[in-house]
């Protein structure tokens, strides 16, 4: 089904990409919402939050190093509640699939292309994504590999341009917000970063080549994704205010539009847009991967290849009825799309654990036999 492996680098990439995702475009509204200037904080906490979550991923990949985590719950769980668990892992990773690809049509709809019917956008992202899945992991980290110098050229790019805009008073009073409000909005993060990175153990480790410098990698990955969403979310507070912030649906795309150096440099919104473009792909398409070769490997298929193109179908659906608008998404990721991520990214992991220490003996009987 699967046999290439990826290197360390490629990994890092992979889950720098994933950790972003759409939080650069979305995440600096909602934690403003609920910590005000303080949302940076939150940034700050999430990120901290999320570099324990993958920890605690790594720590399960690496008790059984050539498992992906679909095989890893058979394995540990039994036949049949491992496949009901997996069958809830792979409706996650389908579900944020059709998510993501509502999110890109939303703000591409909304943006720049507003008489564009959305299920042609959803079709078009789809389409790529199959595309991305059929040529394989190799591939697509490959291209991953090299699109990062880009993104990282135009977040500099978008950095420095946005730097004369600052107004330091913006961010008063410090600390300001209750813990409540703390906690509440650095956990939102901290899920959509990290808890549903769950998706990435269909990789790590059983498709990455050194796998003691890849668990690194993934850690590093979380910390470099969650600086950028830090910066991301000071410069919107500090430049645009926090009212305007919280008032955006879309705060990041619209600080780049007050970029404005010598009245030369300006309207360069394009740059935010592909910053954010490319973190979604490949997040979709780490989702896509983690469900093809996820229900693969629960109905034992040798080639996962052909479940791309009915489950690029289901998930084209899935984008237009249940996230037909901006409203339902924002409903759906603040109600059902957390405690879901929650239930199968965290609460089914520790619960993997716990089985593990009960059946570590006969585990390790039945591996080397």
């Amino acid at each position: 089904m699967q046999k290439d492996k990826i290197n360390p680098f490629q990994f890092l990439v992979l889950v720098i990409f994933f950790t972003i995702g759409s939080s650069i475009l979305v995440v600096p509204s909602g934690l403003a919402l609920h910590s005000r200037q303080d949302a940076w904080v939150a940034a700050v906490i999430g990120t901290v939050i999320s570099v324990l979550v993958i920890w605690l991923f790594t720590f399960i990949g690496m008790r059984f190093p050539n498992l992906t985590y679909v095989q890893l719950n058979e394995k540990v769980f039994g036949k049949w509640l491992g496949k009901l668990f997996s069958i809830l892992f792979v409706i996650m990773t389908l579900l944020n699939t059709a998510n993501l690809i509502a999110h890109s049509s939303s703000f591409l709809k909304t943006q720049m292309l507003p008489h564009t019917p959305t299920i042609v956008l959803n079709s078009l992202m789809a389409i790529i994504l199959i595309m991305a899945i059929r040529y394989g992991l190799t591939t697509f980290a490959r291209a991953a590999e090299i699109l990062i110098f880009v993104f990282f050229f135009l977040f500099i790019v978008l950095v420095s341009f946005i730097i004369p805009q600052i107004d330091v008073k913006n961010i008063e009073p410090f600390f300001q917000a209750s813990g409540k409000s703390l906690i509440q909005s650095s956990l939102m993060l901290a899920v959509i970063s990290s808890v549903n990175a769950i998706a990435l153990l269909m990789i790590f480790p059983a498709f990455v080549t050194q796998i003691k410098k890849a668990k690194a990698n993934f850690l590093i990955g979380t910390i470099i994704g969650g600086i950028v969403i830090i910066i991301i979310t000071l410069l919107c507070v500090i430049v645009l205010g926090i009212n305007i912030t919280i008032r955006q649906v879309y705060p990041s795309y619209a600080l780049a539009k007050v970029i404005n150096v010598g009245n030369f440099v300006n309207r360069i919104e394009g740059f935010m847009a592909a910053l954010w473009i490319l973190s979604l792909y490949f997040k979709m398409v780490i989702y896509f991967f983690a469900s093809v070769l996820g229900i693969a490997q629960i109905l034992s298929l040798k080639d996962s290849r052909s479940l791309t193109y009915p489950l690029g179908l289901i998930v084209v659906a899935l984008s237009v009825l249940i996230f037909p608008n901006i409203i339902y998404q924002e409903n759906f990721d603040g109600t059902t799309g957390i405690a879901f991520s929650l239930v199968v990214g965290l609460f089914f992991p520790l619960l993997l654990l716990i089985v593990y220490a009960f059946r570590k003996k006969q585990l390790k009987k039945n591996i080397e036999n």
